[in-house]
């Protein structure tokens, strides 16, 4: 990858990095889900992640590189829920004073845990204005240190170690299936892939509400999505950053959209025949997998599960209506 800002011996640090911190989650398969598809499949359950997510993985990875001085001045983060919480816990146990930008209508379970990490956290109406107008007020007034959710390069490394794990465990893949917001997981993923599994197919899935990565991907010129409003909260964002971009372009070979329904279906499946506890965005690639299998019949396919944060209520509601 030439003058890339993010290569593979950088995913390799950070795994070294997060050695004992973070956990090695586990690598599950179904069964039920093999026979339906066709297909035998890997779920990396990043639900399973400190924090119930993935970004933990690039949040203590960023922090845990910063200088002296920049630890004294505390970060700042944005973030729905998952990032935030990453950034909260990662603060703590590095020391560092972390202060959280949070959407006003943030599901509760990722703002209590925000909190309960020891966070600062600054609710904000993402309907009114954008969390990067908060974020960089709040900057000139502290002059703390920004860690972006997904536009950050020892963030982008952080997340690739999800997939390093995978492949390390299970071998060569055919295909691989990630959940995308702004990027920063699959271009991870995908650098980890092009190493330890040439040939893989990387495939991106969005929400269609929020469609602006796959957009991006297939006109070649990046694209935005004006407050997209999907149950997908933890991928909301409205453009792929300047980082992740080009990253995309380079190690990601298809992006496709999903409907809402569709995540509800695939939840419906982890919750009742897996038994795992996934949110909406965590199904991502899932619902990615239902929707594309046909073209994956008797290959072995990846797919990362990217979180469990979910409301037992908010399931009920969107599984029962």
């Amino acid at each position: 990858m030439v003058n890339s800002p993010v290569g593979f011996k950088d995913v390799e640090d950070a795994a070294e990095t997060l050695r004992g911190v973070a956990h090695a989650t586990p690598v599950l398969t179904s069964q039920t889900l093999n026979r339906e598809l066709g297909l035998t499949a890997f779920l990396k359950c990043e639900n399973f992640q400190r924090t119930g997510a993935f970004k933990f993985r690039g949040a203590y990875n960023a922090l845990s590189r910063l200088s002296a001085e920049e630890r004294q001045r505390g970060v700042l983060a944005y973030s729905s829920g998952n990032h935030a919480q990453a950034v909260a816990l990662a603060g703590r146990i590095l020391g560092i004073k972390v202060r959280i930008v949070m959407p006003s209508d943030a599901p509760a379970v990722k703002l209590d845990a925000t909190r309960g990490y020891g966070a600062d956290v600054v609710l904000y109406d993402h309907e009114k204005v954008a969390r990067e107008e908060v974020g960089a007020k709040l900057q000139q007034e502290d002059g703390s240190v920004l860690i972006p959710p997904f536009n950050h390069p020892h963030v982008i490394a952080g997340q690739g170690t999800a997939a390093l794990e995978l492949f390390q465990e299970v071998g060569r893949l055919d295909a691989l299936f990630v959940c995308v917001g702004g990027g920063g997981l699959i271009s991870g993923c995908g650098i980890a892939a092009r190493e330890m599994s040439p040939g893989c197919q990387v495939v991106g899935v969005e929400p269609e509400a929020g469609d602006d990565a796959t957009r991006s991907f297939h006109s070649g010129t990046l694209q935005v999505a004006a407050r997209p409003k999907t149950i997908a909260d933890g991928a909301r964002t409205t453009s792929l950053g300047d980082l992740t971009f080009p990253l995309i372009m380079e190690v990601v070979d298809d992006m496709l959209a999903v409907t809402d329904q569709e995540l509800i279906d695939a939840m419906e499946f982890t919750w009742g025949r897996m038994k795992i506890i996934t949110e909406p965005t965590g199904v991502l690639g899932l619902a990615g997998l239902f929707r594309r299998h046909g073209e994956f019949r008797g290959k072995r396919v990846g797919v990362i599960i990217s979180g469990g944060n979910v409301e037992l209520s908010r399931f009920a509601r969107l599984t029962l209506g």
